[in-house]
């Protein structure tokens, strides 16, 4: 297993990680990305520990917290052995300060998570969305309190915009307290617009990109191909549905997946394998958040390191998903020489 930094921290990742949504199937939404329970989840987390995958990702309102107890009862006696990332933020209750990034609401949510994961620290606490009615110095505050107490050890976003981020990173500065250093994103070959902006400002401010629905709720899996309805063990089968605000275009899913085959009749890899190790050719992905509804998907997702696309491999996999950008990224594209990274802008 490769490990790389996380961000401008001293925190070394797996670049995989297991996600926990399909752990416990606590209402109807999730039931349909999965519902794995305490035997399964324990013998999903063995076969992670034992290909060197230590961390993994959850959050508070996956299952309503139903996904955190059952990690913390998988990790039992291995506490010391993983990597704990978790989220709070969004609605936990119909309680009128029961969500957000309010001082009222993070504390009662982080000594919630740790009682449900039964431990004393969260190794990585993100925000979950950004909170655009709470001041941000008092998120970040409250955030540097939880880290001084020892009950976090590193704070982490996920879903802001580039000027959440970038006035997040401003008053954590000013103030002196701790900076977020990743940003959980979604991110995938079916959509490419995390690269206009929050890529860029990954590298200017070295922040570590975590993504999630890197196979873009099962579109990239290898399952969905032309003129065949998706399998009835799909999640869109079940009730699921594509990532919320994706609008897909299937002539270009399919060309993306055509490309996809021929790269993995290359290699010997499948689809989605193919797909993953695309991602982790791309700047600041220090890890990618894989999930599995059984032992035998997370054996075939953790397929997807220790080896690497070729050049020419990825060009053409860039090339089939390109998706030209909106503004003003399409006029910043025509000036590389101006950008920090002109490399960058010119092979997106």
């Amino acid at each position: 297993m490769e490990y790389r930094q996380l961000g401008n921290s001293g925190l070394r990742v797996p670049v995989l990680s297991f996600g926990t949504a399909t752990f416990g199937g606590g209402n109807e939404f999730f039931k349909a990305w999965g519902s794995t329970e305490v035997s399964e989840a324990t013998r999903m987390v063995n076969l992670c520990l034992d290909a060197g995958v230590n961390l993994f990702d959850t959050s508070n309102v996956y299952s309503n917290g139903v996904a955190e107890e059952i990690l913390g009862k998988a990790i039992v006696g291995k506490r010391d052995e993983v990597l704990i990332s978790t989220k709070a933020t969004f609605p936990m209750s119909d309680k009128v300060n029961d969500y957000g990034s309010a001082r009222i609401h993070l504390i009662n949510a982080c000594e919630d998570s740790l009682k449900r994961l039964n431990t004393d620290h969260i190794d990585i606490y993100h925000m979950h969305g950004f909170d655009a009615k709470t001041p941000i110095d008092e998120t970040l505050k409250t955030l540097e309190n939880l880290v001084q107490s020892g009950k976090v050890r590193y704070i982490a976003c996920s879903n802001f915009s580039g000027w959440h981020l970038m006035k997040s990173l401003s008053v954590s500065e000013r103030y002196g307290w701790s900076k977020y250093i990743a940003h959980q994103a979604y991110y995938s070959l079916v959509n490419r617009d995390f690269e206009w902006e929050l890529m860029p400002l990954g590298i200017d401010q070295n922040i570590g990109t975590i993504v999630w629905s890197p196979l873009a709720s099962g579109m990239l899996s290898g399952k969905y191909r032309r003129d065949q309805p998706p399998p009835e063990n799909a999640r869109v089968a079940q009730g699921g549905s594509p990532v919320p605000g994706d609008t897909i275009d299937n002539e270009r899913l399919y060309k993306i997946v055509d490309v996809l085959e021929e790269v993995a009749e290359e290699t010997g890899k499948t689809i989605a394998q193919v797909s993953l190790n695309w991602l982790l050719q791309r700047p600041t992905i220090a890890n990618i958040i894989v999930g599995a509804r059984n032992e035998e998907q997370l054996k075939q997702n953790l397929g997807a390191v220790g080896w690497n696309l070729t050049v020419e491999q990825v060009k053409k996999l860039d090339k089939v998903s390109e998706v030209y950008p909106a503004y003003p990224y399409w006029h910043q594209r025509q000036f590389p020489m101006l950008n920090a990274d002109p490399k960058l802008y010119k092979g997106l």
